[in-house]
């Protein structure tokens, strides 16, 4: 079986579960993410040569889900002393529990809120618009590139197309939630295309630091959990900054 077959197959398999857990929400939805969060700890402080099969490993793990366990409990200040203290690892290693916090943490109290299903779709879908756009712009046109010290597959033209792409899937998504074409939401899926593109920048300067290719191989044909959701972590919680500010209307009304 080819690379393409086994990301194929897997997008086959792992798709709609994901949307059946986000369109379910509740339990269901919580339970998938904080597996996420457990999971991408597990795979980045793997990656820093954190031995996993240890008490030091096994609290590692146990400090997202408690957050996350927290956070939907709805008690932020607990939420918050757990963060202050996973920095008592040293900044070099709990860089992976940080990263799992705020990001499945963002995604926990987006579900929940009044809108909380096209809100959260939003932001997937803006994300999956800039992967996908970035990549088939970034193929067609090529130019110049945008970051070729640390990946140099990425080109100019690709994020632009990739921004437009997610400019156009922030409107889509805001009519199908009954706001009609939003020159906010499209703004909105501009910014989030942003942060996702750094995110997955981030994530590969981490990579080409440690020498690796890929940062798992849980997914055929996609690598790991980081590989794959490395643009949502830094766009999910830019979302719920937003959202923050927005109070109960959905937040790509924020401008």
């Amino acid at each position: 079986m080819t690379e393409l077959q086994k990301r194929i197959l897997s997008s086959l398999v792992l798709v709609p579960i994901v949307l059946f857990c986000l369109w379910s929400g509740g339990w269901v939805y919580r339970a998938l993410v904080l597996l996420v969060m457990i999971g991408l700890v597990w795979e980045g402080e793997s990656l820093l040569g954190q031995r996993m099969k240890t008490l030091r490993g096994v609290l590692l793990m146990l400090w997202p889900l408690c957050a996350g366990l927290i956070a939907i409990k709805g008690q932020w200040l607990a939420v918050a002393s757990l963060v202050g203290a996973s920095l008592l690892f040293g900044l070099p290693t709990c860089g992976p529990v940080l990263v799992s916090i705020f990001g499945g943490i963002a995604l926990l109290w987006l579900r929940s809120r009044p809108e909380g299903l096209y809100e959260t779709l939003f932001v997937i879908f803006a994300v999956i618009a800039s992967d996908s756009c970035a990549y088939a712009t970034g193929r067609l046109i090529g130019g110049p590139k945008l970051a070729p010290a640390i990946s140099p597959g990425k080109t100019i033209s690709g994020s632009i197309g990739g921004i437009i792409g997610a400019v156009v899937m922030g409107g889509v998504i805001a009519h199908a939630a009954g706001a009609g074409w939003s020159v906010s939401a499209c703004l909105m899926g501009g910014i989030l295309a942003i942060a996702a593109q750094c995110g997955d920048l981030m994530e590969s300067a981490f990579k080409r630091r440690l020498g690796v290719k890929d940062s798992g191989k849980l997914i055929p044909g996609h690598g790991g959990l980081l590989d794959r959701l490395d643009a949502l972590l830094l766009a999910a919680p830019i979302a719920a900054l937003c959202a923050l500010c927005s109070g109960q209307a959905a937040f790509w009304t924020l401008f």
